[in-house]
């Protein structure tokens, strides 16, 4: 198993980092398709099929996506439209209809987020390649650190093999990835970007935690069988999807972004 999933990984991680360096619709459109992806996976989960509710949160999380790219408004208008048609359609049960809606929202502002983190002019490119690196090294921090030293679980009822050591192995390579990012950037001062990065582990940790709530709550092992060795996009992609709307929250409170060193 462990190898499948390194196989896989050495084949998706270089058109998605390809994809963030190009920008523009190159990175917009392999964010559509994650997103449409995420939504068939969503309904698969909680209805176990994919009827109209699903096929229109699908369209229009990768349609809010693409649209991001010239108006990000326009962007969030969509998700929002997706949302509400979608969970109108889910049928005549009120916690159906939530979920349906919510699962627009869980796929689709993450990803306007990511698509309008990349347009920023002067760092676009920078911020997608520290997010993605920072999340994977939290990702291989927490298995690492979590088989070598194992100890108390995290959050047993939820997720029963993560352990309190594999969240502060993930923190301490995301943190180290920080200061790698900065040096790679050229920035005199890297403190403030490793704090940054291990707080980012912890926001990728709670949405790798949520995501095992929402199977726990589902019965299914994983959200699809897509990726050999990983599961679906939602496996892969969990912790990515709270970091986006973190770091954008973030960039949008402060009027800078995490790496705008001047």
């Amino acid at each position: 198993m462990l190898k499948t999933r390194a196989l896989s990984a050495l084949v998706m991680a270089p058109p998605a980092l390809l994809a963030a360096w190009a920008g523009g619709y190159a990175f917009a459109v392999l964010i559509a398709l994650a997103a449409a992806l995420m939504c068939w996976e969503w309904h698969r989960m909680l209805n176990g099929g994919f009827a109209l509710s699903g096929r229109v949160a699908s369209l229009g999380c990768a349609l809010a996506s693409l649209l991001t790219v010239a108006r990000p408004d326009i962007g969030l208008a969509m998700v929002l439209l997706a949302a509400l048609t979608s969970g109108g359609l889910a049928g005549n049960d009120r916690s159906g209809r939530g979920w349906a809606g919510f699962g627009v929202f869980y796929a689709g502002l993450p990803s306007v987020a990511l698509v309008w983190i990349r347009a920023h002019p002067q760092f676009g490119a920078e911020i997608i390649a520290w997010i993605l690196l920072v999340v994977w090294a939290t990702d291989i921090g927490a298995y690492a650190f979590g088989r070598m030293i194992g100890g108390p679980k995290l959050l047993p009822s939820v997720s029963p093999k993560k352990t309190w050591a594999g969240l502060i192995g993930g923190m301490l390579c995301a943190a180290l990835t920080g200061v790698g990012m900065a040096f790679w950037a050229g920035a005199s001062e890297n403190t403030s970007l490793a704090v940054i990065s291990a707080a980012v582990a912890v926001v990728a940790q709670i949405g790798d935690l949520f995501e095992s709530w929402i199977k726990r709550r589902c019965n299914v092992k994983d959200s699809s069988n897509i990726i050999p060795g990983h599961g679906g996009v939602l496996d892969r992609v969990d912790g990515l999807l709270t970091t986006a709307l973190a770091v954008a929250a973030f960039s949008l409170a402060t009027g800078k972004t995490v790496l705008d060193w001047q």
